[in-house]
């Protein structure tokens, strides 16, 4: 029995190999649903202004869901086609090697905060407090690192969420596309709640009085 098990464990890790490492596609946290993945996509295409069947078709390039948002920030800031960013990945190059080959460093993946980051963020944040801003590009930072925080301005920006609270929910283990379905639900309930508030206290009066007359 304890042989079977071993050779089931082999058998996932050749296919399945562990996380971070160059070239390899990175997917944080839990499983989501279809819908919640749809719906991160739409939102990724709606910030960075890409239509959603070529975020649909960059996924299909065996890329993680939350490497997506690297993908087209890198292309933004390095005025170049997501494809090229997506060939040097797919290449193996991890996400700092392939944004230093655009004329970008570690300093573009900064997300200002107002307090210390806890893990998964300080280590990264450590870095950059440790050397003077002008001593950033010395920066190296690993693929886990570069897809938090990009997947971390991309959803403050946004939603125009406080990064410090997108913080808070990735510190408990949430993926960024659940992260993403939590706030965009918020988002439209509150939105839903504004537009109809509900019935006014005159108009709750005005049911109250015709409860007790008989037909």
């Amino acid at each position: 029995m304890r042989v079977s098990v071993t050779i089931v464990m082999l058998l996932f890790l050749m296919f399945f190999p562990l996380t971070g490492q160059t070239g390899e596609s990175v997917e944080i946290g839990l499983s989501v649903d279809s819908e919640g993945i749809k719906a991160f996509h739409l939102a990724v295409g709606n910030h960075f202004q890409v239509e959603y069947r070529d975020v649909v078709s960059a996924r299909e390039r065996k890329l993680a869901n939350e490497e997506l948002p690297v993908v087209y920030f890198i292309a933004r800031h390095a005025d170049v086609a997501p494809g090229a960013v997506i060939k040097m990945r797919l290449k193996g190059q991890s996400w700092l090697q392939i944004a230093f080959n655009f004329g970008l460093d570690a300093s573009y993946f900064h997300v200002p905060v107002k307090h210390k980051p806890g893990p998964p963020y300080g280590k990264a944040y450590g870095q950059f407090k440790n050397k003077k801003r002008s001593h950033w590009r010395q920066i190296r930072l690993t693929d886990l690192e570069i897809v938090d925080l990009v997947n971390l301005r991309f959803i403050s920006e946004h939603y125009g969420y406080a990064p410090e609270e997108v913080m808070k929910m990735r510190e408990k283990g949430r993926a960024f596309v659940v992260i993403n379905g939590e706030i965009k639900k918020a988002r439209e309930k509150k939105a839903q709640a504004f537009v109809d508030p509900g019935e006014s206290s005159e108009a709750k009066k005005s049911k109250g009085k015709g409860k007790g007359k008989k037909k």
